[in-house]
């Protein structure tokens, strides 16, 4: 009887001893695999995510970005202290947003079409709400036009390069990514020290050919007759 428990007592260790060899390829498996390293954060200053159904991101103090809000997401806005809203979509903000105290912008514009007035208009009247207060900029999804000017901010007024601001347009995880290469080919071709110029000196756009800046001259002409 003695020796068919030691019997038995040896086969249950081989069983454990045999089952430990064979966890241990898995286990230093699922070692390596742990250690892998994680996918790299996105750089501090690029826009933060606030409510993803939104498409709603912090740029930076006082300035935000989203696709088209609804009436439901004015509160939560609201909180965020916006005054100002920029509108680069077709059809008005007065559909969702009611609140008289709030200065609505609206600059309606296609990617495939933008020229530099566009531009320094919807930069001109971000600056001028941030002088009041927060500022929200948006279009319907949020991406290439609102992408576009967020961009072109980041390059005029924050120094950003070019290829720092395409980066974050492109990989911050706005969606679109696939449909903006109107906006990039605009944002690559663009003169930075002629947009800055004409923002400084109040100009409509950087050509004096430039619709809106014969339409002031004609306007001036008209005015001193």
């Amino acid at each position: 009887m003695t020796g068919y428990l030691q019997l038995a007592r040896l086969g249950l260790a081989a069983l454990v001893f045999l089952g430990a060899l064979l966890a241990l390829p898995l286990s230093m498996a699922w070692g390596a695999s742990s250690a892998l390293p994680l996918e790299p954060a996105h750089p501090a200053g690029w826009a933060q995510s606030l409510e993803p159904r939104l498409n709603l991101y912090r740029m930076g103090p006082g300035l935000y970005r989203s696709a088209l809000p609804k009436t439901a997401d004015w509160p939560a806005l609201q909180r965020l202290g916006v005054t100002t809203v920029v509108n680069f979509y077709q059809h008005s903000d007065g559909e969702w947003l009611r609140d008289p105290q709030v200065t609505q912008v609206h600059l309606p514009m296609h990617t495939d079409r933008v020229d530099d007035s566009d531009v320094i208009a919807a930069l001109r009247s971000i600056r001028e709400g941030e002088s009041r207060g927060a500022v929200l900029i948006h279009c319907k999804h949020g991406q290439n036009r609102t992408g576009l000017i967020a961009a072109m901010y980041r390059v005029i007024y924050q120094g950003w390069s070019k290829e720092q601001a395409l980066a974050e347009m492109a990989g911050a995880g706005f969606g679109g990514e696939d449909r903006m290469g109107d906006a990039e080919r605009y944002i690559r071709g663009a003169d930075v020290g002629a947009l800055r110029i004409a923002l400084e000196s109040g100009a409509c756009s950087t050509s004096p050919w430039a619709l809106c800046a014969l339409k002031a001259k004609l306007t001036s002409l008209v005015e001193g007759v």
